[in-house]
């Protein structure tokens, strides 16, 4: 089991940021997951909330008591050292997604095929083919940093970002993709739409997805994803799983 180097800092009064290498990697991905993993079994009095993202994971001191960082960075350290290799065998759930790529909703899939240097159609393909890992949650509600963009997909972000992007839409922007859980300002390029609903505040999880977990996108006619739509809108719709990964 390798292990790296921790940078283990204060991060305000209440919490503590501890730093990864600065990289996208699934294997610092997964020693965060692990070093989480053993927080939550040494942690009995749960005294700390974790936030795992990227390369780090952002402690919050629970307790009216004053944090006492030095003895907290120490905890941390011990905590590192005695992570569990066996979580190393965590399995994650594999989410599967249905995206419509018709021109409707793929505002800009004509021109980043043809900055790629590819046709639609075999951006497409793409990036169907591939399972996506979700790095972070944030900028907005139940928004998934999705990592594992094929090379041949990597496309700057836009120059100018859009003052609107729908809600469900589907982006790339750098070695990432993701979809917009809500209508917000954006500057990915847009290259369909997913009808399903990503964050949900009134269930107990509003974002079904967690770091670590897998999202595949399939292909959906305009027929589809209407019917996908209502599916969603009146509770029907069941979220396809695929078989667990190691």
């Amino acid at each position: 089991m390798k292990s790296y180097p921790l940078s283990i800092k204060p991060f305000g009064a209440k919490a503590i940021l501890v730093e990864w290498p600065q990289q996208v990697d699934h294997t610092i991905l997964n020693d965060i997951l692990l070093f989480v993993d053993t927080l939550k079994n040494q942690d009995s009095s749960s005294s700390w909330v974790w936030v795992p993202a990227y390369n780090s994971v952002t402690l919050i001191w629970r307790s009216r008591e004053r944090m006492d960082f030095e003895a907290s960075k120490r905890f941390i350290e011990q905590l590192y050292k005695n992570r569990n290799p066996q979580s190393e065998k965590r399995k994650h759930t594999i989410w599967k997604l249905p995206v419509c790529y018709e021109a409707e909703f793929a505002t800009d899939i004509e021109t980043s095929a043809h900055t790629l240097g590819i046709s639609p159609y075999e951006l497409i393909e793409q990036h169907t083919s591939n399972r996506y890992t979700v790095f972070g949650i944030g900028f907005l509600p139940g928004f998934m940093y999705l990592g594992g963009l094929p090379e041949s997909l990597h496309i700057p972000r836009r120059k100018e970002p859009r003052l609107h992007v729908v809600k469900g839409s589907v982006g790339l922007a750098g070695k990432q993709t993701g979809i917009y859980p809500q209508d917000s300002p954006g500057g990915w390029h847009i290259i369909g739409n997913c009808p399903i609903p990503i964050f949900d505040a009134s269930k107990e999880k509003p974002c079904f997805a967690s770091i670590g977990d897998k999202i595949q996108f399939h292909t959906i006619t305009k027929a589809e994803y209407d019917l996908r739509k209502i599916e969603a809108e009146i509770g029907i719709y069941n979220l396809e799983k695929v078989q667990p990964d190691a």
